[in-house]
């Protein structure tokens, strides 16, 4: 089983620490505070593995539940935020299964990782006999904060790279949300989905290969 990531410091345990003893004390403002800052990341994460907006959100009831049914055995080793993303995961992924009775999640992940891919014009890098830089970045992309001011920030771009994460195939989508928008390291995103770490570094490859592309086509890079 891969590694739970890297040590959470002292400030974030504590934290934690006092965010369980709340919950076990059965403190409901603590709880509903809860529910309204993951909430929201919890349905999105949800749809990505059920048919249905409605079962996601029983999928996200059942996960809350399980929560506080589980709290004392909630040991501190990852935070609060990525055991209940797990919880989620794991019952999202049992409920998709027997709703739409898809192939395992470990196959489909694979399948995508296969096969050639290029998310980046060819003609951007050095032929193959370059004299000095072969295959390298022939003109390399600006960097971001180069970019015009508040482009990369403007709601616009935020969604367009919503969109594009939306098009992505069901893993390349999932791997990307729980690394990119939720947190999570890559330990923790291959033992959720039961995929190899491998197959996870390349499906994120690809993802943000995608959205980058994407991104760049909306900012009109040339």
């Amino acid at each position: 089983m891969a590694a739970e990531g890297a040590p959470r410091d002292a400030q974030a345990i504590e934290a934690d620490r006092k965010l369980v003893d709340a919950l076990r004390a059965g403190d409901e403002a603590t709880f509903m505070a809860l529910v309204d800052e993951l909430g929201p990341s919890m349905l999105r994460l949800a749809m990505q593995f059920t048919p249905t907006r409605a079962v996601a959100e029983e999928v996200v009831q059942e996960t809350w539940v399980a929560v506080l049914n589980g709290l004392d055995r909630f040991e501190g080793r990852s935070s609060l935020k990525t055991w209940i993303m797990r919880i989620l995961v794991n019952r999202a992924k049992t409920r998709g299964t027997r709703e739409r009775r898809t192939v395992p999640f470990a196959a489909l992940a694979a399948a995508e990782a296969d096969g050639d891919f290029t998310a980046v014009d060819p003609e951007r890098f050095n032929p193959a006999d370059h004299s000095r830089w072969p295959h390298h970045w022939a003109s390399p992309l600006p960097r971001w904060e180069t970019l015009p001011e508040g482009a990369a920030e403007s709601r616009e771009t935020l969604a367009a790279a919503r969109e594009a994460i939306d098009e992505l195939p069901e893993m390349q989508r999932t791997v990307i949300l729980l690394r990119d928008v939720e947190g999570w390291d890559g330990p923790q995103v291959s033992n959720a989905l039961g995929i190899s770490e491998t197959n996870q570094r390349v499906l994120l490859h690809r993802a943000r290969s995608k959205v980058r592309a994407a991104l760049q086509r909306h900012l009109a890079i040339a």
